[in-house]
């Protein structure tokens, strides 16, 4: 699944749609091509203080280079204990 992403000033229009305009999310969805899932992060988003939404990105950045290490460092043991095993294979 590859992810799209929306320029900030689209994302703003259509939560406006939905929350000055009043329309229905689902409507809002069909016409523009975006989930609903998305629309309605967008919102709760767009209800956050700045600090709260840089409080976010900061742990969302954390978070991936986290995960991005845990791979490495998995990947790294995997191929260590491949090697373990082959040289004590070989000297017994």
């Amino acid at each position: 699944m590859s992810k799209q992403r929306y320029p900030e000033e689209f994302k703003i229009e259509a939560v406006k749609q939905i929350t000055e305009r009043g329309h229905k999310v689902a409507d809002v969805s069909a016409r523009l091509g975006v989930s609903q899932h998305s629309l309605y992060q967008w919102i709760k988003a767009s209800q956050m203080s700045p600090d709260q939404r840089q409080a976010q990105g900061s742990q969302a950045d954390e978070m991936r280079r986290l995960k991005a290490e845990l791979k490495r460092v998995t990947e790294e043991r995997d191929i260590l204990k491949k090697a373990a095993a082959y040289f004590a294979k070989q000297s017994g």
